[in-house]
């Protein structure tokens, strides 16, 4: 059996070009927003007069202004509390609890990490440290596991309930090494042959209307130091900086009674962890693998990741409570970018970025091209009317298909699909007359009062003629491969699949078979051409343009992850390409004169516009039964020179 069905792969091929895009699109305008604002700076002071360096002196010269009348509870602006130059000694303990914990009262597999002169000033310091540790009954009964952080210069206490314990050479603040998420919602799928049961109805038991939460456990943590934070403006920090910053316990101020100092910035770097790595944790999860990355980092990376990491957690946070992510989807998009960065090789990921731009340029020409041909278009030479009206069904039914499965859904990809539906149906009505008519006695539509009718909008000509009758044998051959093929996988879908109920069976059979068999709809009009041996009536540059964006889609099968089976369908539009190019290589077509179809070339404004100029402004042949007229009056009759 294949890794997924064609209407699971469908979904993820519209998923997949469409997310890189906007992912590509989001990240580029929320970097620049945030450049913009400065917010990626951490807003640091800078002079005297807005708190600058000159402006606070060192954390020995402080006062005891708390007594003083113009005393500051939050202050102005903050600067480090220790030379960057000291090393620091640092120790993490586990725990189930909030509360300080005493070091003598803590088991020795709770302390996971013991580090002694860290420096501050090398940034290519890194210590890696790997242990597992007991998870905590309460832990497993659904309680948030703690980090204690208890960090100071070397060679100073760290336990705050020691007797010789200094708040100005150590500090102690914790972290949540537990994240509380959403569970996903799982559809309720069943065989529809089956009957249901009892069983199956008291699973069914509807849900609370609120999400379902869980607590989720990442092994790996990265904990940064800060060295290079400088001078900050406390008070227009970006929240998701102020949160990492400890400020002095002691509450000491400098001279003006307004600036204050800070301990070293610590930050738990969660940027990186993937919700597929975490572990749900409750009564069968009784030990649990840790790995601490310690480093410093520079201040405007730190910016960054911190920033984005927040507004992330934010909107899916917003998603889960039912709020509408921007741009649609579930609000997983995100973790979806981070797994490909991980994943992809660099060189491979920096050029599907590239030709994403490309995609999306390429696309909107297509759109261009292939409504200016048509709008043109006077005649149904070689227009495959059946080809046009099956792509308006198809594309409607991929249109429910993603309507049936919205919450993981765009509204983009359904904008763009919407917009298809109706660029195919235009194209029908400049190839017919769409008309309702009364149906005539006797045929097989007199129950109904009317029904929809393809009249053609002129008498037709020979060649058209032809056309029509080409496209009813290809679609003749057509049927005899695309029926059994869609009735075979219907049945099989029937007896071994799961479906949420009968409709969604209807429509996920039609959105597979098209997903597999769509390109057979090409098919038709290159059977036109070889039947006309020509294929002048094309939009060229329109065909061109979308099948350059066939080779984009196959870069994208192998940069996002997918079944094999997927991949390979992504070589099936490129067949009829190079089938394509053959014809227009053997049916050569000369664009600098109207065609054999009274068409310019690709029909685009310049050449159909200039061509007819030529046509309307050149003389009338000189053919055997006229003569040029001469003598002195000019409307005499020419007279046939024999």
């Amino acid at each position: 059996m294949p890794d997924s069905t064609p209407a699971q792969q469908a979904g993820r091929e519209q998923d997949g070009k469409s997310l890189l895009q906007s992912i590509v699109q989001g990240v580029g305008f929320f970097l620049l927003a945030q450049f913009v604002v400065g917010q990626f700076t951490g807003n640091k002071s800078k002079g005297p007069g807005a708190g600058g360096s000159s402006a606070i002196p060192t954390f020995e010269q402080r006062f005891d202004a708390r007594s003083w009348e113009n005393y500051s509870a939050i202050p102005h602006s903050v600067a480090p509390i220790w030379p960057t130059e000291s090393p620091i000694d640092i120790s993490v303990v586990v725990s189930d609890s909030a509360v300080t914990p005493s070091f003598d009262s803590i088991p020795d597999d709770f302390f996971v990490l013991k580090e002694q002169d860290f420096s501050l000033e090398n940034f290519k310091e890194q210590r890696e440290i790997s242990t597992t540790f007991n998870v905590p009954k309460q832990v497993q009964q659904n309680a948030t596991l703690w980090a204690h952080f208890f960090v100071g210069l070397s060679g100073h206490q760290l336990d705050p309930t020691s007797k010789d314990y200094d708040i100005t050479k150590a500090h102690h603040f914790l972290r949540p090494l537990t994240q509380y998420l959403p569970k996903k919602k799982q559809k309720k799928l069943k065989n529809l042959l089956e009957k249901a049961n009892e069983t199956d109805a008291l699973e069914e038991e509807p849900t609370s209307p609120g999400p379902q939460v869980a607590s989720y456990y990442h092994p790996n943590f990265t904990v940064s130091f800060i060295p290079d934070a400088g001078v900050q403006n406390f008070g227009n920090m970006h929240p998701a900086l102020r949160k990492n910053i400890q400020l002095e316990a002691s509450g000491a101020r400098d001279s003006t009674g307004k600036n204050g100092w800070y301990y070293p910035v610590v930050h738990l770097n969660t940027f990186w962890q993937l919700r597929s790595h975490m572990t749900e944790l409750n009564d069968t999860v009784t030990t649990l693998p840790l790995k601490i990355t310690l480093n410093n980092q520079k201040h405007w990376k730190y910016s960054i990741l911190a920033s984005m990491d927040e507004g992330m957690k934010q909107q899916a946070k917003n998603v889960a409570n039912g709020s509408p992510a921007p741009g649609g989807g579930d609000g997983s998009e995100f973790e979806l970018f981070k797994e490909i960065l991980l994943d992809t090789n660099a060189y491979l990921l920096a050029t599907t970025g590239f030709v994403s731009i490309l995609h999306m340029i390429f696309e909107g020409l297509a759109f261009k091209n292939d409504i200016s041909h048509w709008r043109k278009k006077k005649d149904n030479v070689g227009t495959s009317v059946r080809t046009i009206l099956a792509n308006v069904i198809m594309q409607t039914i991929i249109f429910l298909y993603l309507m049936d499965n919205n919450e993981n859904t765009s509204w983009m990809i359904l904008a763009g699909q919407g917009f298809g539906i109706l660029l195919e149906a235009w194209k029908i009505t400049k190839s017919v007359n769409v008309r309702l008519r009364v149906p005539p006695p006797g045929s097989r539509f007199a129950f109904l009062p009317y029904y929809i009718v393809f009249e053609d909008k002129h008498k037709l000509s020979e060649t058209e003629k032809k056309t029509q009758e080409y496209d009813q044998i290809a679609f003749k051959y057509l049927y005899v491969v695309a029926v059994p093929l869609l009735i075979g996988y219907a049945i099989y879908s029937l007896i071994y699949e799961t479906h949420k109920s009968w409709y969604s069976f209807i429509i996920e059979t039609l959105v597979g078979s098209v997903y597999a068999y769509g390109f057979l709809m090409m098919v038709p009009s290159l059977y036109i051409n070889y039947r006309l041996k020509s294929v002048a009536h094309m939009p060229g540059k329109a065909m061109t343009y979308k099948f350059l964006n066939t080779f984009i889609d196959d870069l994208f099968a192998f940069t996002i992850r997918m079944p094999t089976l997927h991949r390979l369908a992504t070589l099936r539009d490129d067949v009829i390409f190079f089938i394509w190019l053959y014809q227009g290589y053997k049916y050569k077509v000369d664009y600098s004169r109207v065609n054999e179809f009274g068409q310019g070339g690709e029909s685009d404004d310049e050449g159909d516009t200039s061509e007819q100029k030529k046509i309307e402004s050149s003389p009338p042949a000189k053919g055997p039964d006229t003569a040029e007229a001469t003598g002195r009056d000019e409307n005499a009759k020419a007279q046939k020179r024999r």
